[in-house]
């Protein structure tokens, strides 16, 4: 065998020294190049792995501010519905307030017509009963020709409050 190996030109001395020398870079590049590369891998691993977490957790908190977002802009819309309605309501009774005050203010005006007409009517009869006790006076004074001291103006005033009474 000895003879086999010399065949392919292997020597023992070179081989065994070769192979020392491999086993010493070996080592050496383990410890100084293979471990520190592994632990910087292990450890862009590790940041790789929390980024992607800390991605997901921040993609669940965005998702939950939006529903938030969106429970807010629901609440706001209730509130303005709310405030709508509230405001439809106080037209409406401000509008059956003005209504009523406006009744009122009708019943008020038709009542001093009343009592304008009322007093109207009743200047108007005054205004009557005088000319008509001047009248009665001067017709007296024709018909009876006599003095006008004779004819007696209170027997005139009777005599119309009379007529007055009667209608």
């Amino acid at each position: 065998m000895n003879e086999f190996i010399s065949q392919f030109g292997i020597d023992w001395k070179l081989f065994a020294s070769q192979l020392v020398n491999f086993i010493l870079i070996l080592i050496v590049l383990t410890i100084f190049v293979y471990k520190p590369v592994l632990k910087i891998l292990k450890e862009r691993n590790a940041k790789i792995k929390e980024g992607l977490d800390k991605a997901e957790e921040a993609g669940i908190r965005l998702k939950e501010v939006d529903n938030m977002g969106k429970a807010k802009i629901k609440e706001a819309e209730n509130a303005s519905i709310n405030i709508i309605k509230d405001t439809e309501k106080r037209a409406k009774v401000m509008e059956q307030e003005l209504q009523k005050k406006s009744e009122e203010n009708q019943l008020k005006l038709q009542k001093e017509l009343q009592e304008n007409y009322k007093k109207q009517q009743e200047q108007a009869k005054e205004l009557v009963l005088k000319n008509a006790v001047e009248l009665v006076r001067k017709t007296i004074v024709k018909t009876v020709e006599l003095k006008p001291e004779a004819v007696d103006e209170a027997l005139i005033k009777k005599a119309a409050v009379e007529v007055k009474d009667e209608k």
